[in-house]
C-alpha cells in the first residue's frame, strides 16, 4: 500500500506540474502563434480559440503520456520520462514561422530532435534495467524520486522551450495582428512598446495601427524603425500579414494596388486619383520620406497637405526644425522656441563627447524617440 501511495504522489506531482506548463505555455505565451497557424492551414476557414485550444491539447498529451506510461512500465523513480513524447509534440505545435511566399514550415533542429529521441530510448531502456535491480525507495518530499523526478520534468520542459518558436520580434507581430483584427488599434501599438527589437513586419502594422489612430506623424519614430519605406505596405511585397487581412488595410487608404509596385509610387497614384488630398495617404507619404532621410521631399511635400504652424505633429516640427539648421538656405524657415531650444541641446550635448559612440550613448538617454535622433543615429 505504502509503494502504491508513493508512487501515486510522483504521478500526480508530475501530471500537475505538465499541466500547470503546458497551460501557460500555450495560453499565456503562445496563443498568437497558434492562431496564426490554424488560420494559414485552414485556410482562414477556422479560428483558434485559446482556452479551448488550450485545454483540448493539454487533454490529448495526458492521454499520449499515459499511453506511454503504460506500454513503457516506469516506476517512480523516473516516472516523469513518460513525459517526454508530450512535451516534444508540444514543442513542435509551437515551432512553426513563416516562410517567403507567407505560408508557415516547421523551423526545428531536426538532427538535434532525433537525437534526443535517441537519447530518451536509451534512457527508458536503462531505467527498466536498473528496475530490477534497485528497490523501490519510500518517496516524501525531499527524497530522491522526487527531485530526480522534478530535474527530468524541468529538462523536458527545456527542451520544448528550445524547439518551440520563442523570436520575441515574431511574437510582437503575431500579437499585434491579433489586436488588429480583435479592432483593438492601442493594443497593437502596445506590443512590443519598450524592446528596441522589430522587423520590416512590425513597422508596417505599427504604421497601420498609428494611421488609424491618426498619430503616423506624431508617435512614429517613438518605435524601432528598420527598413525604409518600401517597406511600410505590402504592395511590394517585401512585408507581409499573416492572418490580418490586407483588403482591411488597403480599404482603409482607399484603394488596392492593380499590380506589384512600390509604397510610395502606391500611394502617390492613390492621392492624383483623389480630387481632394487623403490625409491618410498624405501622413503614409510624409513619414515615407522622413524614414528614407529624404527631408528636403518631405518639406516640398508638407505644404500640400498642412498649414505650416505650431498645431503640426510632434516629429513633422523636429523635421522641420532640423530641415531650418541644416539648410544654408532652406525653402520654409520654421522656427518654435521649445522645439529651438531642444535642438539647441542636443547640438551641446554632441559637442561635449567627442567619442562617436559615447556620445551616440548619451543622446540616445534623452533624445531617443526623436526624428532628429533617428536621421542622426539609427542605421
Amino acid at each position: 500500500m505504502k509503494k502504491n501511495n508513493s508512487t501515486m504522489g510522483i504521478r500526480l506531482m508530475c501530471a500537475i506540474v505538465f499541466v500547470i506548463f503546458s497551460v501557460g505555455w500555450l495560453y499565456s505565451f503562445q496563443p498568437d502563434i497558434m492562431t496564426m497557424s490554424q488560420h494559414v492551414l485552414s485556410k482562414g476557414l477556422t479560428h483558434y480559440n485559446p482556452v479551448i485550444g488550450c485545454v483540448c491539447i493539454t487533454l490529448i498529451l495526458i492521454l499520449l503520456q499515459f499511453f506511454v506510461a503504460k506500454s513503457s512500465r516506469l516506476r517512480s523513480s523516473a516516472y516523469a520520462l513518460s513525459y517526454f513524447p508530450s512535451m516534444l509534440v508540444l514543442g513542435l505545435l509551437t515551432a512553426v514561422t513563416e516562410n517567403a511566399d507567407g505560408g508557415i514550415y516547421f523551423d526545428c533542429h531536426w538532427l538535434g530532435i532525433v537525437l534526443v529521441i535517441a537519447l530518451w530510448i536509451g534512457a527508458v531502456w536503462v531505467v527498466r534495467q536498473l528496475q530490477g535491480v534497485f528497490r523501490p525507495t519510500e518517496v516524501r518530499l525531499f527524497s530522491r524520486p522526487v527531485w530526480l523526478n522534478m530535474l527530468i520534468m524541468s529538462l523536458l520542459m527545456i527542451c520544448t522551450v528550445w524547439i518551440g518558436n520563442t523570436n520575441a520580434v515574431f511574437h510582437y507581430r503575431m500579437r499585434a495582428e491579433q489586436c488588429l483584427t480583435d479592432g483593438d488599434m492601442k493594443g497593437a501599438l502596445m506590443v512590443g512598446r519598450k524592446s528596441l527589437e522589430g522587423d520590416e513586419h512590425l513597422l508596417m502594422l505599427r504604421m497601420y495601427a498609428l494611421a488609424r489612430e491618426n498619430a503616423l506623424g506624431e508617435h512614429l519614430f517613438e518605435y524601432p524603425i528598420t527598413g525604409n519605406s518600401s517597406q511600410m505596405l505590402p504592395t511590394d511585397s517585401l512585408s507581409c500579414m499573416m492572418f490580418y487581412p490586407q483588403d482591411s488595410l488597403y480599404k482603409f487608404i482607399g484603394a488596392r494596388p492593380a499590380s506589384r509596385m512600390s509604397p510610395m509610387r502606391y500611394l502617390e497614384l492613390v492621392q492624383q486619383r483623389d480630387s481632394l488630398p487623403n490625409k491618410t495617404v498624405a501622413d503614409y507619404l510624409l513619414c515615407g520620406y522622413l524614414i528614407d532621410r529624404q527631408i528636403d521631399d518631405f518639406v516640398k511635400e508638407l505644404g500640400k497637405y498642412y498649414h505650416i504652424d505650431d498645431s503640426l505633429p510632434k516629429h513633422y516640427r523636429e523635421a522641420l526644425t532640423l530641415y531650418t539648421h541644416m539648410r544654408s538656405r532652406p525653402l520654409v524657415v520654421y522656427h518654435h522656441a521649445v522645439m529651438d531650444e531642444d535642438y539647441d541641446n542636443l547640438m551641446q550635448l554632441e559637442k561635449q563627447y567627442p567619442d562617436k559612440s559615447e556620445r551616440r550613448v548619451k543622446v540616445e538617454e534623452q533624445y531617443r524617440g526623436t526624428y532628429w535622433y533617428y536621421y542622426k543615429y539609427e542605421k
